[in-house]
């Protein structure tokens, strides 16, 4: 199953410039989804890190990565989110950064559900640029109702 960024955007609340998925290039409903970022130098976190060498930081992989996460949740348990419900980022575990991340690379985000155990999520992830690791981590998510 294939979501372009209007699709993208039904299942995510963040915008500009936060959001962080441009297109899901499949979703298997309950197992895994595979999405993309493209990275352009006209992103706002690049006037500060750094200005003589723009750097995608690495929170910010992981945030595109809990995003995949939560397209991934809500299409494998309700559907489409529900007014006044978020998915938030809970835990992360054995994160790691391989390789730096620049203007004109293509992030590929790759997520597997782990394990579901009590209205939490835990997702096998990683980040990939040109097939090489970028970042690697295991995520947990629950959705709540936002305040």
């Amino acid at each position: 199953m294939e979501m372009n960024i209007q699709d993208v955007k039904n299942y995510l609340p963040h915008r500009y410039p936060f959001l962080l998925i441009d297109r899901v290039l499949e979703l298997e409903v309950g197992k895994s989804i595979v999405a993309l970022k493209n990275v352009t130098f006209n992103e706002p976190q690049f006037t500060g890190h750094f200005p003589d060498q723009p750097i995608m930081p690495g929170v910010m992989i992981v945030e595109a990565l809990a995003q995949a996460t939560g397209i991934l949740a809500f299409k494998s348990e309700v559907g489409r989110p529900i007014d006044g419900q978020i998915y938030m980022l809970v835990g992360i575990d054995k994160v790691r950064f391989k390789r730096m991340v620049e203007p004109g690379d293509q992030l590929r985000l790759e997520v597997e559900i782990m394990v579901v155990k009590r209205g939490i999520w835990k997702f096998k992830c990683k980040a990939t640029v040109d097939n090489q690791i970028v970042t690697s981590a295991e995520l947990m998510c629950t959705q709540k109702a936002a305040d």
